[in-house]
């Protein structure tokens, strides 16, 4: 047995958060692309279940009402929030991450107030969040600026009504600095809007203790809830009277039975709401959250940094030296739970790294990605998963 093998098992046999992998139903693939696409915890086909054949198929639409289907959006939205660092009340769930962009988005430019006129977006952002960003701009007046999240402090002016980031790079897994640049936009009199899709789940977040305004994030990801699970909008409690959502609907009007001509919005974070909420894909995610019952975000967050650095480990041991260049910040504050390594043939690599049971995803033109879910990866996974990775290059 090599060393990194042996090592693998003694880290494997301390680790607090093995006995969470018997939660999810998983098999012996190395799954390293829950940043993608979380894998099934196993309480979720049982639920759905019973969403289908007694709640939708028995009470009809009494389940409205008797099995909680109405309060659903914000009623998950506490379960979310101790993950991103929230006190109830301040999200709810809802929509695609999409949509709730542009509803963050004009609500932020809104909130801005008069003689804001300039939008900033993270020039490295996931496309839809720079088309969304276009939009939003064309739609409020706005001006355009793509720039670099560390150079934001230096971009912002009188001018600027809100900012769009990331929490952590979709390609590379750097992350960025949210206290930071959160207190520099807010220094500068604009609104900054956080996505979160490839942190919460598995880093703190601290949306509450960093005074972040508005914030969004899917949960198909590192919280587990399916493919195309509804994502999330939080409003921040001091600012919900202020949120004028450019997406108003029944389910966020004040009184949504009183099928009034006029628009009142809902209290609070509901009026992040739109229209009739998608109840079997909502209540797969709150099935699906349950797997965190009794796990500390923080815990989470060692675990992770313990797998990634791991695995740099293994690579550098079983991987010949210049085959792959990691492009993920060594720095453990600058890392979210992913490495990016750069590859010549990276597309056809990962093509062959999956037939041999390492599940990863390839970004063009030649970046190899691998996520680290703590909740279910081990560290033999990881050890495997470079060894084969060695194996599959040479």
């Amino acid at each position: 047995m090599s060393e990194p093998a042996e090592r693998a098992q003694k880290l494997d046999a301390v680790d607090e958060l093995a006995g969470k992998r018997t939660e999810f139903v998983l098999d012996d693939v190395v799954y390293l692309d829950g940043n993608s696409l979380g894998a099934l915890p196993a309480v979720v086909p049982g639920r759905v279940e019973d969403v289908v054949r007694r709640q939708w198929g028995e009470l009809r639409i009494r389940s409205w009402e008797e099995s909680g289907w109405w309060t659903a959006p914000e009623r998950i939205g506490d379960r979310i929030a101790p993950l991103v660092g929230a006190a109830p009340g301040q999200i709810v769930v809802g929509d695609s991450t999409s949509v709730n962009v542009l509803k963050a988005l004009v609500g932020a430019v809104r909130m801005a107030g008069e003689g804001r006129d300039e939008l900033l977006v993270d020039a490295t952002t996931f496309p839809t969040d720079g088309y969304i960003a276009e939009s939003a701009a064309r739609m409020t007046g706005c001006t355009l600026r793509p720039v670099a999240p560390a150079d934001v402090p230096g971009a912002l002016g009188d001018r600027t009504a809100a900012v769009l980031l990331n929490h952590v790079d979709y390609r590379t897994g750097r992350l960025h600095d949210l206290p930071g640049l959160t207190a520099a936009v807010r220094a500068a009199g604009a609104v900054a809007v956080w996505d979160l899709c490839h942190s919460a789940g598995a880093l703190p977040v601290g949306l509450d203790e960093h005074g972040v305004d508005l914030a969004v994030g899917c949960t198909y990801k590192y919280l587990n809830g399916g493919p195309g699970s509804p994502a999330y909008l939080y409003v921040r409690r001091e600012v919900q009277d202020r949120f004028d959502s450019p997406l108003p609907g029944w389910n966020s009007h004040a009184e949504p039975f009183g099928m009034r001509s006029d628009f009142e919005a809902a209290p609070g974070a509901l009026r992040g709401r739109v229209g009739t909420p998608d109840i079997l894909s909502m209540l797969a995610l709150e099935a699906a959250l349950e797997v965190w019952d009794g796990v500390a975000v923080e815990a989470v967050r060692a675990k992770s940094l313990a797998l990634t650095d791991f695995f740099l480990e293994c690579v550098a041991a079983y991987v010949p030296e210049g085959r792959v260049v990691c492009v993920t910040p060594l720095p453990h504050g600058e890392r979210g739970s992913q490495i990016a390594l750069r590859c010549d043939d990276a597309g056809d690599v990962m093509k062959r790294l999956i037939e041999r049971g390492v599940v990863g995803d390839f970004r063009a033109p030649d970046v190899l990605r691998f996520g680290f879910t703590p909740l279910y990866v081990g560290f033999a996974d990881v050890e495997r998963a470079a060894r084969v990775l060695a194996q599959t290059l040479a």
